[in-house]
């Protein structure tokens, strides 16, 4: 993309030191401090992710993979960090997406002109090198920029040591990664390690800095900015359909963009791509999700069946069939996107995001989640409807049959990870993924699949049908859900069902404020004052209601949850209604999947069974 004058790759700018005292400069954690999350946009390659915030700071990123220690981590407390900021002037702050990418464009309006970052990372990503490209643009007037480099491994414990420049390339050492960062000219270094330079940019022109970061020798040459640029536009371009036709096309198009980031060459989706950002502040309620929940991947890849047989769906298949061949009845909740095991959950020495605590790790391994089964199989059973399952896969399918009848009636942690309980959602999700798989099966499959299907809605019948008419939460537990909306939107019983429309009417009166959706009443208190919205949930009313035919109620839905996000169009798990404000872990993939779905299926008429 060129904006002007400017010639992708030409340079005529310089790079010099700053005449300013260190002492003048405050460290990399302090002089960018966390902003809000709606002000964050992410890069990502598939293999890692970068959240750059509103001064051009880079504040998050592991490496070399997703959940690999951070190497910038000031988002958390932490000291590592890369920004590239309007020198000695004000400034306003902007910028945007090129289209069908996660390629950024920071825009700053300063007293003087109007400076450009182009940022991505390098895609599709190595799984071992990340390589971070940053193009300086001087759209009008002249630009001056200051650029600080701290990279700091394992969460900022290890500070860059072996630093030395040749020929204007700087190479250093922190902990097991190396870095290369060439474009940045003459640097200094401050006290606390930070190296720090300034650049100028005539207008009209651009300046490229490229940094690499590996976890084993880097190749003898640098990488070229004008290449590396060129195979990254190409890849996106290529990597994310043109969507039309739906609620909201660019939109649909961005979230496809943030799955694709998130997935990794090996099919893993990540849940998150951060970890530690407090759905609540000083709740503990701060987790890590840089790991494939297998529920989550199950919504992804059920979104983008909506919309046909893309890749993603693809790799949300493989992904899943080869966890469910490997283990069975004992399917884990989660796993790394390399299919390994979730690292336990401890504390880091860290100050943490405001309001939160740094925790890395996930408990997720001692829980059971019947549901994910059911959520496989309607992931199985979509991509056969799109002939895009293979006689390897079909035995996963199989496979989570046979888990399903061997644990069905065993409490689970359920879709929001609680206590374990006999969860209505839960079994009646299994019942959904046995229909569905039920009509790709032979005669006696079929047969013998509805049947458990009918055998499972029949007991969660028997314990949890309110007296009001409605699905409950559990045995124990007479609340309605939110997430008793799916087993509807799914399949496991009709829509014209009481049981259907007698929750939905529950979830709008009991858990609805102002066009957002709550997942459940945790006490006696307003909804608000226990937790944020769930943007997940805001979206599943809005299939609810078009199922029902009620068309501009669903449009509503969809149109209030849409712009529960920042500038960026990032979601989160949670919106703060009150205070308009994202909460938790950014972005959230499967509230990406649901908007996307959601964006393809309320454009026709609902399948008739």
């Amino acid at each position: 993309m060129t904006i002007g004058p400017i010639v992708a790759g030409s340079i005529d700018a310089t790079a010099t030191p700053t005449d300013r005292p260190p002492t003048e400069y405050l460290s990399a954690a302090t002089a960018f401090a966390p902003h809000v999350l709606r002000e964050y946009a992410l890069l990502a390659d598939g293999e890692r992710g970068i959240l750059v915030g509103p001064r051009g700071d880079f504040v998050w990123m592991c490496a070399p993979r997703w959940d690999s220690s951070a190497v910038f981590s000031a988002l958390i407390g932490g000291t590592g960090g890369y920004a590239v900021t309007p020198a000695h002037v004000r400034f306003v702050w902007g910028g945007h997406y090129e289209d069908r990418s996660l390629i950024w464009r920071s825009r700053w309006v300063t007293d003087t002109g109007i400076i450009e970052c182009r940022e991505a990372l390098a895609f599709p990503g190595d799984p071992n090198t990340a390589v971070v490209l940053r193009r300086i643009v001087a759209v009008e007037g002249d630009a001056q920029v200051r650029v600080t480099l701290n990279a700091r491994a394992e969460f900022g414990e290890h500070r860059m040591q072996q630093v030395s420049s040749r020929d204007g390339v700087v190479t250093a050492r922190s902990g097991s990664l190396r870095l290369r960062w060439t474009g940045a000219g003459t640097t200094r270094t401050l006290a606390d390690g930070t190296l720090e330079t300034v650049i100028d940019v005539a207008e009209g022109r651009c300046h490229d800095l490229v940094l690499e970061l590996a976890d084993r020798p880097l190749p003898h040459a640098s990488v070229d900015p004008a290449i590396a640029w060129r195979a990254t536009e190409q890849a996106w371009e290529a990597a994310v359909p043109d969507f039309a036709g739906t609620l909201a096309d660019r939109d649909t198009q961005h979230s496809y963009a943030v799955l694709r980031g998130m997935t990794s060459a090996g099919g893993g989706m990540v849940a998150a791509a951060t970890m530690s950002l407090p759905e609540r502040a000083e709740q503990g309620r701060n987790y890590d999700y840089r790991y494939s929940w297998i529920r989550d991947q199950c919504y992804a890849g059920q979104a983008i069946a909506a919309a046909g047989a893309y890749p993603l769906l693809d790799d949300a298949v493989a992904f899943v069939a080869a966890r469910i061949l490997d283990d069975g009845p004992t399917l884990k909740p989660a796993y790394t996107i390399t299919g390994g095991a979730v690292p336990d959950e401890h504390t880091l020495n860290l100050p943490g995001y405001p309001g939160g605590s740094a925790k890395t790790g996930n408990w997720v391994n001692d829980q059971f989640q019947l549901d994910a089964f059911g959520e496989a199989l309607l992931l199985f059973a979509a991509a056969g409807r799109l002939d895009c399952l293979d006689a390897e896969q079909w035995r996963a399918v199989e496979a989570t049959v046979d888990a399903i009848e061997k644990r069905w009636g065993e409490p689970d942690a359920g879709i929001w990870e609680l206590d374990n309980a006999r969860w209505a959602h839960s079994r009646l999700a299994c019942a959904a993924g046995l229909r569905a798989a039920a009509a790709l099966a032979p005669a006696r499959q079929n047969a013998e699949w509805n049947q458990m299907a009918d055998m499972l809605v029949a007991d969660t019948t028997r314990d949890c049908r309110h007296p009001s008419g409605r699905w409950q939460r559990s045995p124990e537990d007479p609340r309605v859900d939110a997430a008793l909306l799916m087993p509807a939107i799914r399949g496991a019983v009709p829509a014209d069902d009481p049981r259907t429309r007698a929750t939905l009417e529950a979830v709008r009166t009991d858990l609805s404020d102002e066009g957002y959706v709550y997942r459940f009443r945790q006490d006696d208190r307003p909804l608000a004052e226990s937790e944020g919205a769930f943007s997940l949930c805001g979206f599943l009313m809005a299939l609810a209601d078009h199922q029902q035919g009620n068309e501009l109620a669903a449009l509503r839905w969809f149109e209030r949850n849409r712009a529960a996000c920042g500038p960026p169009g990032l979601f989160t798990e949670e919106y703060d209604i009150g205070q308009r404000q994202l909460r938790g872990n950014l972005p959230q993939a499967f509230v990406h999947a649901v908007f996307f779905e959601s964006a393809h299926r309320l454009t026709q008429p609902w399948p008739q069974p």
